[in-house]
């Protein structure tokens, strides 16, 4: 196989030329373009095979402005039933649910421009391809897939966040004020016929012969997913349960994924590339090919770092304090820990030391003091409350739940990354897995379960139970069809998921959000209002819109 960067690798043209300019297009403008041309590579390149071959990469270098990035976690992960803010940084008005949260949202403004910049990437491959000579049919048919599913992907993700957007599906090769708001209906339609064309086209493979690059599973995953999602929206069709049910069998059954024995080896640090990874967005070492870099690692963490008998290692991460749980996330979503074993895979309950020596206590005043050689218990985190007597005769401090606060939470473990070359390092190396297996029964149980078809919802959600399990608790885990209810299945993609990207997509397409924000987010549960299961439109996307306000509206609320 190719080596990963391959794939994401954008040469240095494609910042400064001509070409680049037509790549970004006029979403990243104001009114006027400033073209600064230092390179003598022209237009026609992307006509030629090589040029070909590098707009299609630039085309998936888009990908990184949402996937491992604070951007796309603070747009998922917080202000919602699962998890709230930590101490630390300038977004939790994200959580909150405050007047902040507005317009001049510099993350909305970027992800609106990155994806745009990507989608008009995707445009001008499609529509430069029947005059690039030097590459053989089957390969052109293969790329043109790849890039319609990239666009699909892009407008998928945006029509759920900002609702009706512009649908441009032909190059934008200069400045282009011109824009209106299509309706939802006619982005979803965009959507479906993207993958639908792409699917034939793509490898049907488990993964492809150059790892990174999309495939047919990667596809009718999406597209099973688009038509769950477009089921409970203002333009659903009477067939979305339906129409997601053979594909979402096709990619657990003809390619030959399996769920890995253990939850724990999914996201174990070193085994990013598994039988269960359907797709994966990648990050590489190279710091000329990583860009920003997978920075899931800083955000889940606690402050274990300013601990007795712990200073910042890389083992342990970078701890931003951004995201803890919510009290109904460690309470009720991971309450089986007896036979279920993603709260111990998932979450960090112990630290050893890497900082010998005697030291007060700080959080657990059971013991005035405590004293450690290199490797010892220096901080427990058991998930249940233990009495001062019990936690008195412990060597070690002993982190509670009545103790938790926004600096001292189990952290989450799944995005760890110990490869990092020092201990202050952002820019983290690992793929991030954005389509995995286990997710694929879920949405296949939802199918179900919506179609009335409860029994085999049960066996779906089941597959993914059973693995959970600790060793020989595999039948405590199944449940019956009558515990398969949909309340069930929102818990279950919870326990499954957490930290990956899915929670606030998945709230607010089952129109959840607003309710379980309010029941459980005690930060965002007094703000939260109707309007907010949209994102704000960027400002400056509205200002340089032909017509303004009027030309390009504003969401209601903001």
């Amino acid at each position: 196989m190719k080596k990963i960067a391959n794939i994401y690798h954008i040469k240095s043209w494609i910042k400064t030329s001509a070409l680049a300019l037509t790549l970004s297009f006029a979403y990243s403008c104001q009114d006027a373009l400033q073209e600064d041309v230092i390179s003598q590579i022209g237009n026609d390149y992307l006509n030629t095979a090589s040029g070909f071959n590098d707009g299609v990469n630039a085309a998936y270098t888009s990908l990184r402005s949402w996937y491992g990035t604070e951007r796309g976690h603070n747009m998922t992960e917080f202000g919602t039933d699962i998890y709230t803010n930590g101490a630390d940084g300038s977004w939790k008005f994200m959580n909150t649910y405050t007047n902040q949260f507005d317009s001049q949202n510099g993350h909305v403004r970027e992800l609106w421009d990155e994806l745009y910049r990507g989608i008009n990437t995707c445009n001008a491959v499609i529509d430069r391809s029947e005059n690039v000579t030097g590459v053989n049919d089957a390969t052109k048919k293969q790329r043109i897939a790849e890039v319609k599913f990239i666009r699909a992907h892009h407008y998928f993700l945006m029509v759920q966040l900002f609702g009706p957007i512009d649908l441009q599906l032909s190059e934008n090769t200069v400045p282009n004020k011109v824009v209106s708001r299509a309706p939802v209906s006619a982005i979803y339609d965009a959507v479906i016929a993207d993958l639908q064309a792409a699917i034939p086209d793509l490898e049907a493979a488990k993964a492809s012969s150059q790892y990174g690059r999309v495939t047919r599973p990667a596809a009718q995953h999406l597209l099973a997913k688009v038509y769950l999602t477009r089921a409970t929206s203002e333009a659903a069709q009477g067939s979305d349960f339906a129409s997601a049910e053979p594909l979402l069998k096709s990619v657990i059954n003809d390619y030959g994924f399996t769920l890995l024995p253990q939850f724990s080896q999914v996201h174990q640090f070193g085994n990013e590339r598994n039988d269960e990874v359907i797709w994966a967005i990648q990050y590489t070492r190279d710091p000329l090919t990583n860009g920003g870099g997978n920075n899931s690692h800083v955000f889940f963490l606690m402050e274990y770092d300013v601990q007795a008998g712990m200073r910042r290692d890389t083992q342990n991460g970078r701890p931003f304090k951004r995201y803890r749980m919510t009290d109904y996330a460690i309470n009720t979503v991971f309450a089986d820990r007896e036979n279920d074993s993603r709260y111990k895979a998932s979450f960090i309950d112990v630290y050893y030391s890497n900082r010998p020596g005697t030291f007060n206590t700080s959080f657990d005043l059971s013991k005035p003091s405590v004293t450690y050689a290199l490797g010892d218990t220096a901080i427990y985190i058991p998930g249940f409350e233990m009495s001062l007597e019990e936690r008195a005769k412990k060597p070690y401090q002993v982190l509670v739940p009545s103790r938790y606060d926004e600096r001292l939470f189990p952290g989450l473990k799944k995005h760890l990354d110990p490869g990092r070359a020092d201990l202050t390092q952002f820019e983290g190396g690992r793929d991030f897995i954005a389509m995995r297996l286990a997710e694929t029964y879920l949405l296949l149980a939802e199918s179900l379960l919506r179609q009335g078809k409860v029994a085999e919802a049960t066996e779906a959600i089941n597959a993914v139970r059973r693995r959970a399990a600790f060793p020989g608790k595999e039948s405590e885990m199944e449940i019956t069809a009558a515990e398969m209810t949909f309340d069930f299945l929102v818990e279950e993609r919870a326990r499954e998921l957490i930290g990956e990207q899915f929670r606030w997509l998945d709230l607010k397409r089952w129109g959840l959000l607003l309710e379980r924000v309010r029941l459980h987010n005690a930060q965002g549960g007094p703000n939260i209002q109707d309007f907010h299961v949209l994102r704000p439109i960027p400002q400056n996307q509205i200002d340089r819109a032909e017509g303004g306000a009027s030309g390009f509206p504003q969401n209601p609320g903001y």
